[in-house]
């Protein structure tokens, strides 16, 4: 097992609950990687609990939204953990910096095996909590499986989608695939040469002024106090520019429609995002047999980032996904 260093401070975007317990804990893929986790409790627990794992945004670290979530949950009964990914934040994996559709699948799986084993956990009620891209990752580790109870995804990016295709399908069609996969080839070309990976950079700062309003969004939470963390990617130089090639060929929801388990999409109304959410949800429930247990929530007048902290609106749903997970973590 790989010797992690671990921030034992606060060091959260978001303040401490006096209402649960917070320890780091550590458990390992079967990559090998090892992982970092916050894990939060309910102040006083007894029995055997309710659990739910927390990961992403994509590019984002567990002192940030995920960690924000994994605490709120806890106060409200169940036990949570936010995980940092393999190769970010505190957890291990060489070289950093690089996403893969199949180990950060088997991160939210070996989450799972580490609550299995908890004394203080129930392992037939557990649950999983995806944030941005990583609720794309949490629907195809619910497709793959069966010990997840219940899956939740917030503010969602299909993360193959968009690297393939581009945002809102703007260059589907083989010649711009083609001209991505020969610039990140010649990538690798350069970074071989150089024996080390080039950063493709984190949000955008100095922002420009005609930037897009999803650009803006994204500046205001990662390079702002409201969510500045300086182990985060998005909040500084970003993933290797070859760190998320594989997504280009490598589809994550190819099985969505045979989830038999509980599913709940969260999406603001006006996140530039907001079309994965719903396209997702539609192939989720196109020709299941299991589509009852399956739900789409549209927040009104929420964008991308209300969903990573709230937004200055209480726009995370929390007493939904309380009621979402105790109704199906059964």
């Amino acid at each position: 097992m790989e010797e992690l260093k671990l921030t034992q401070e606060w060091d959260k975007t978001f303040p401490k609950s006096k209402k649960t317990e917070h320890k780091k804990v550590t458990f390992v893929n079967r990559y090998g990687i090892t992982l970092a986790a916050d894990m939060y409790t309910p102040v006083n627990a007894e029995g055997k609990l309710a659990a739910i794992a927390v990961c992403g945004p994509f590019g984002a670290v567990k002192e940030q939204a995920a960690g924000l979530y994994a605490q709120t949950m806890a106060e409200r009964g169940f036990a949570a953990i936010a995980f940092d990914p393999s190769f970010t934040g505190e957890s291990g994996g060489q070289p950093r910096y690089m996403a893969s559709p199949d180990i950060n699948t088997e991160d939210f799986q070996a989450a799972v095996d580490f609550l299995s084993v908890q004394e203080n956990i129930d392992p037939e009620k557990i649950g999983i909590i995806g944030i941005c891209g990583w609720g794309g990752m949490a629907l195809n580790a619910a497709a793959l499986d069966t010990r997840i109870k219940a899956a939740a995804a917030s503010t969602m990016y299909d993360m193959s989608r968009v690297n393939a295709k581009g945002y809102f399908d703007a260059d589907d069609n083989a010649d711009a695939r083609y001209e991505a996969r020969r610039a990140l080839n010649a990538q690798r070309i350069k970074d071989y040469k150089n024996g080390s990976y080039e950063p493709g950079g984190g949000v955008v700062d100095p922002l420009p002024e005609d930037a897009p309003f999803f650009v803006k969004d994204y500046y205001d939470y990662y390079k702002t106090p409201r969510g500045y963390h300086p182990r985060s990617l998005n909040s500084n130089d970003g993933w290797n520019k070859i760190g998320c090639m594989s997504f280009l060929n490598q589809p994550i929801l190819c099985y969505a429609n045979e989830i038999r388990s509980a599913v709940l999409i969260i999406h603001g109304e006006k996140a530039h995002s907001c079309y994965f959410g719903r396209d997702a949800y539609a192939a989720i429930v196109k020709d299941n047999p299991y589509a009852d247990n399956k739900e789409l929530m549209i927040i009104p007048d929420a964008v991308h980032t209300d969903l990573y902290d709230g937004g200055g609106k209480n726009a995370i749903p929390f007493d939904k996904l309380e009621s979402f997970f105790k109704e199906n973590l059964v």
